[in-house]
């Protein structure tokens, strides 16, 4: 059995900003004693334990770190994910039984909590949403069980903030937010909710604009991680449709006759769209792609900007700049492509497009 008392102590005593000798003087011990808990020196009496767990607002197994191992876990856990993907009508007999059996389970209450979260925002029904929010304030105390790398207090706190919203108490949702928007990950959220007040106020643009700036990016890398992973499996057609999409969505977030960044990422993805369309045997969609690349870049590179407010929507008060690893211009970006694709049909191409250039032009 493996207890991680010492490690608990020191954590919860960090959590509520204490030193050993605050700690010491509420539990009526030596520094010494705490000291010794901590380095698993020694071991807290019974009487200690239940006074501490108490003093810390946890329960006295969640205090020793103790995980109890049943085979009836798994069955429960697998039960709970059958009841939410089905829609059980019985889901919350399921779901409190869950709790009865394993009431200090960090998967148990965390899988519970999203039931009632989601069951709750379906079906509008508040009390459904308060249990959701007791259930989710608990599993910040069991979050050192977590062993899922996607789920930290900040995601915590965003499904608290979920709930209130869901709740209509838009108020402590936006602040929930804001106090755990670790690199912007709520920004979207933040600014749909302040822009759903009568007079939203400004900020709630910036917001919006931050998280445009960022999933505009987010989204390049997703297309080129598909477009990859179809190419791998040479499934050409795939690959070609998500760069159809991809480069006629990007288009569409520029600002009408300005130069902008997105010209010099679609030069880029329309290179790689004609190289797509080649090993799919249409030349002459290849060729058009990879003139459309060639005319973006030249446009792009006689007045270059890097300018976020070129891109649409984007609204920021302060300056800010985008970026990409493409290449210093956008006709290396278009070149760096055409060389990784090693292709001789579409090299042929580009030195064809290139020794005609002026002419084009």
């Amino acid at each position: 059995m493996n207890l991680h008392l010492a490690e608990n102590i020191r954590t919860l005593r960090k959590e509520h900003r204490l030193t050993q000798e605050q700690l010491a003087e509420v539990l009526g011990v030596t520094v010494g004693a705490v000291y010794k808990w901590e380095a698993k020196l020694s071991t807290p009496e019974i009487g200690l334990l239940v006074e501490m767990a108490d003093f810390f607002g946890v329960s006295v197994d969640v205090l020793l770190g103790y995980t109890l191992k049943d085979n009836r876990l798994e069955a429960t856990i697998q039960e709970l994910r059958r009841v939410i993907h089905t829609k059980d009508p019985d889901w919350v007999l399921a779901a409190e039984k869950a709790l009865k059996r394993f009431p200090n389970h960090f998967e148990i209450v965390y899988r519970c909590a999203i039931l009632y979260q989601v069951f709750g925002m379906e079906q509008g029904d508040k009390k459904m949403l308060r249990r959701a929010l007791e259930l989710l304030e608990n599993t910040r105390w069991l979050l050192p069980q977590n062993r899922d790398p996607q789920i930290d207090e900040h995601t915590l706190y965003g499904k608290i903030a979920e709930t209130y919203f869901s709740l209509e108490e838009e108020d402590k949702a936006i602040e929930l937010w804001k106090s755990h928007n670790s690199a912007g990950i709520y920004n979207d959220r933040i600014g749909y909710t302040l822009a759903l007040k009568e007079n939203p106020p400004k900020e709630a643009e910036e917001f919006l604009s931050e998280a445009l700036l960022a999933n505009h990016a987010s989204l390049i890398c997703i297309v080129m991680g598909y477009t990859n992973l179809f190419l791998r499996r040479k499934d050409y057609s795939s690959a070609q449709e998500i760069l159809i999409w991809a480069t006629t969505t990007i288009a569409g977030l520029k600002e009408p006759g300005r130069s902008c960044s997105l010209d010099k990422v679609n030069a880029a993805l329309f290179a790689l769209l004609a190289y797509c369309q080649l090993l799919n045997e249409h030349p002459q969609a290849g060729k058009d792609s990879l003139y459309q690349a060639w005319k973006l870049a030249e446009e792009f590179d006689k007045t270059p900007s890097f300018d976020a407010t070129t891109i649409r929507f984007i609204n920021n008060a302060g300056p800010a700049s985008v970026y990409d690893d493409m290449g210093a211009t956008a006709r290396e970006s278009v070149e760096k492509v055409i060389e990784s694709c090693e292709n001789s049909q579409l090299n042929d191409l580009w030195k064809e497009l290139t020794k005609h250039e002026k002419h084009l032009s």
